[in-house]
């Protein structure tokens, strides 16, 4: 079992996004951040399931080079929303 608040496996990340092709896809969970933002239930939903149950705090560093730093994770996947990078890690 994986510790509260880190990030999924490659396996798990596969897992996760096939769950999200099949019910509401990766996009429509980017639009759903971009109009209703980190509080929206169903986006920290996400979020919680994304990182075993934990959103993490922040700040947020990731597999990026060149932008490796975000002040916390609602910050992180808006900018994987919008490059479409859904399997960048943090």
């Amino acid at each position: 079992a994986q510790q509260p608040g880190t990030p999924l496996s490659d396996q798990e990340y596969h897992q996760f996004f096939k769950f999200l092709r099949i019910t509401i896809q990766a996009t429509t969970a980017c639009h759903l951040r971009e109009l209703y933002g980190c509080k929206n239930s169903l986006v920290q939903r996400l979020d919680e399931y994304e990182n075993h149950g934990v959103i993490p705090p922040g700040p947020i560093c990731s597999e990026l080079p060149g932008n490796p730093f975000f002040h916390n994770f609602c910050t992180f996947s808006l900018y994987r929303c919008i490059m479409k990078k859904y399997f960048l890690k943090v």
